[in-house]
């Protein structure tokens, strides 16, 4: 009898003990979400100064790395919108604006880059829905918030026309 409920319960006890030893090992090791790799911190502050530097491209290949290093690395994902704003790549920026905001929504800078971004490419109604979130962020007036709302204020830049914009006449023989 005793034998026999030894024999039964074995197996499950076994896969419990094996179960509980994976998952503890697991959360052992996993890094808190507050600390990023410094290998990716090493890349942001090479992606900035090649970017304060003029070098677009290095920038750009930097602050990808670091992504790729720690994808939760958001100072990152601003820099690099910041380096696509200069690149006038104001769609890519908005996109990495976002992906700041999906790490932290709170984040001023992220959210008044985006606004700005977002003016350039036109849409000035989004842009102030941005601005009316980092008021409301900022107890005091601060130095994003009135940034963006100058830029909402300039409007939006003309746009070059380009040749394949152009309707054209048709030409009489």
């Amino acid at each position: 009898m005793v034998l026999e409920t030894l024999m039964r319960l074995t197996p499950p006890a076994i896969a419990l003990a094996v179960l509980f030893a994976t998952v503890s090992s697991v959360s052992h090791s996993a890094r808190p979400d507050a600390v990023i790799d410094m290998r990716s911190l090493m890349l942001l502050k090479q992606g900035e100064e090649a970017a304060a530097a003029g070098q677009l491209n290095a920038a750009n290949d930097a602050l990808e790395t670091a992504l790729a290093v720690d994808p939760r690395n958001r100072a990152a994902f601003i820099a690099l919108a910041k380096v696509a704003v200069r690149q006038d790549l104001d769609g890519k920026a908005i996109r990495l604006y976002r992906e700041a905001l999906a790490l932290e929504p709170n984040d001023v800078a992220a959210l008044a880059g985006q606004g700005e971004a977002m003016v350039a490419k036109g849409a000035v109604t989004k842009a102030r829905e941005n601005l009316a979130k980092v008021k409301a962020l900022c107890v005091v007036t601060c130095p994003q918030e009135a940034a963006l709302a100058a830029v909402i204020a300039r409007g939006a830049p003309p746009r070059a026309v380009t040749a394949a914009a152009t309707p054209t006449a048709p030409v009489a023989n």
